[in-house]
């Protein structure tokens, strides 16, 4: 019976993690980093759950519990993961603007020193 119960619990878990990845996939537009973070954490923290609910007999709640806890663990880490790519993403622009800046500038110097001669 326990070994039933535990399959049952397996079945449910992934079927839960099934339905997040499939409601991640019908979401419109492409999912920011933070969304990502929230919807792994979740699945893999109801799956989890399932799985260590099974042995106290309680897989429903357990699942629960877990996925509200994955999903926010995976959000925070989502997070600080988008933070850092935004803070690249900006870099990267003020580098990009930079270099406009010094091709600018090199041009002008050349255009200055053929009018002089």
């Amino acid at each position: 019976m326990e070994q039933r119960h535990r399959q049952f619990t397996v079945v449910i878990g992934t079927f839960l993690f099934a339905l997040t990845l499939f409601v991640a996939g019908c979401a419109s537009g492409p999912l920011s980093t933070r969304e990502k973070g929230v919807l792994v954490g979740g699945g893999l923290g109801a799956a989890t759950g399932a799985i260590i609910g099974s042995t106290v007999g309680a897989p429903g709640p357990g699942a629960a519990i877990g996925g509200a806890v994955g999903a926010v663990g995976g959000g925070v880490i989502g997070d600080q993961l988008q933070g850092q790519e935004n803070t690249q993403a900006y870099q990267q622009s003020q580098l990009t603007q930079q270099q406009r800046e010094i091709q600018r500038q090199r041009r002008e110097i050349e255009r200055l020193k053929r009018r002089s001669e």
